[in-house]
């Protein structure tokens, strides 16, 4: 039991309901998951919180929609530039809210203040265009155009891996088209939301057309996401969540990234520096916790003996450990217990006769980076999401096997190809049933401005702030009869 009085004030957050903080009875408490050390309070909100925060986003989304385009970029470049002056604080509590080290939060913190700026751009971007509406016989004498215009309120749910910009991903879009937001971030990590929605108020943005809502997934979540009055939800997270929410949500836009089980390919007229280079960092950045994270290597016999060498001697040399150390390489899982989940999906590849060769031991919430070989299909590393710092290494005759083997899943959100052969590199890109294909770089390679999301398993729609922003408008068509 947390003695709350031990605590101090700076420790105890609020939630933003209504356009103002508010506390609730109870709270929940937020872990440094390196050493189980309390470093914050949050509400746990009840049904009754969620409400009211949906009929304030009712009240909000007026306002949201009646903010001028200039008054929307000037907020959303002002919290951009805000949150990077202060990048080395907002990164150090990253770094103790979730699993990245300090440097990794660094660069999630230039990310979202460029997210921020991306969708102050595309607030500038809600365009219609003219429609020739005498374009058949009997439609003279009129002319019409179609415009954009804001979808009301925007279900914000976000997770812990990257719990700054990937809310800058949500947030950001929304506000750029006039709308609402109720946001929902991840219990496990939820000060990377709460310090944008302060951010964001602090530059200006009206406290109305931001519910900050933090407390139960399942309780809260089902609510939001079946609420009449929210036409959009935007999702990022598992799999089985996600299927959940659209047997709920009835008739809305959804938009859901749901992760993967990325493959990356390498070909034997491959740079094998290069690719081991991106793969390594590819796989175990944020401790594997990456919905881009590269789970599986599939190698062209010619080059699979010395690639699997220098990977593993580049996986031996990370270093794990202090999140807050400026040389830690890779840091703990988000939880003990993800740990011992990830620890039990290897022990049992194992069982069924994969070879482990490098890692394969935990700590606490600490597993360390891990190498499979021999991994036998159905098993979970191979064929679910893994979520960890584990990547198992697979053997192909040619390309044509590759590409059958990195399709072998229930999921297509992004690949990585390695190759000097720009026919075999096109080829892959068609055949590849994923939602992007990075050539010469690993399946963890995005921009902030591209369209991000997936097909099969991998969720619905696309990330990316211009695709994202289409997603939260609704298209109205005007025509005016003069004849």
């Amino acid at each position: 039991m947390i003695d709350a009085r031990k605590l101090e004030d700076g420790v105890r957050k609020r939630m933003l309901i209504r356009g103002e903080w508010v506390s609730a009875k109870e709270t929940f408490a937020v872990t440094n998951p390196q050493d189980g050390s309390v470093i914050a309070l949050m509400p746990s909100a009840t049904i009754d919180d969620m409400e009211a925060a949906i009929q304030g986003a009712k009240q909000g989304s007026v306002i949201a929609r009646e903010l001028p385009v200039h008054r929307r970029k000037a907020i959303l470049l002002k919290a951009a530039d805000l949150l990077a002056a202060r990048g080395d604080e907002v990164a150090r509590t990253l770094a103790q809210d979730c699993s990245k080290t300090i440097r990794e939060a660094r660069k999630e913190v230039v990310r979202a203040a460029d997210t921020l700026r991306l969708s102050a751009e595309e607030a500038s971007r809600v365009q219609g265009e003219t429609i020739s509406f005498d374009q058949r016989p009997g439609a003279e004498g009129r002319i019409g155009y179609y415009e954009r215009f804001p979808v009301g309120i925007v279900a914000a749910i976000t997770p812990f891996n990257d719990p700054l910009n990937l809310v800058a991903h949500k947030v950001g879009p929304a506000i750029a088209t006039g709308n609402a937001v109720v946001l929902k971030p991840s219990s496990a990590a939820p000060l990377g939301a709460h310090l944008l929605v302060e951010t964001l108020l602090e530059a200006g943005l009206p406290p109305e057309v931001i519910s900050l809502v933090t407390g139960d997934g399942g309780l809260l979540g089902d609510h939001l996401v079946q609420h009449p009055d929210v036409p959009m939800i935007s999702f990022t997270g598992g799999l089985s969540t996600g299927l959940g929410i659209t047997r709920k949500a009835g008739i809305k836009r959804l938009a859901m990234e749901l992760g993967s089980n990325s493959p990356t390919i390498v070909l034997s007229d491959a740079d094998i520096g290069r690719a081991v280079e991106a793969t390594v960092s590819g796989a175990f950045g944020n401790a594997g916790q990456n919905c881009l994270g590269v789970q599986r290597i599939i190698l062209q016999e010619e080059i699979a003996d010395a690639f699997t060498e220098r990977f593993v001697a580049a996986t031996k040399a990370l270093r794990v450990g202090d999140k807050l150390s400026e040389s830690t390489d890779v840091g703990p899982m988000i939880s003990e217990k993800e740990a011992r989940r990830v620890a039990s999906w290897v022990q049992e590849a194992v069982s069924e006769g994969a070879r482990v060769l490098a890692g394969g031991m935990r700590r606490g919430a600490f597993y360390d980076p891990t190498v499979l070989v021999d991994v036998p299909r159905g098993a979970k590393v191979d064929y679910e999401e893994v979520y960890g710092p584990v990547v198992s290494l697979y053997r192909v005759k040619d390309v044509a096997q590759a590409i059958e083997k990195a399709n072998d899943s229930p999921y297509g959100l992004q690949a990585g190809i390695f190759t000097r052969d720009i026919d075999t590199a096109f080829r892959a890109v068609r055949a590849l049933e994923m939602g992007g294909v990075m050539v010469n770089d690993s399946s963890d390679f995005r921009v902030d401005a591209m369209p991000f999301g997936g097909v099969k398993g991998s969720g619905i729609g696309r990330e990316g702030v211009h695709f994202a922003a289409e997603k939260m408008t609704e298209t109205k068509v005007v025509c005016l009869n003069l004849g």
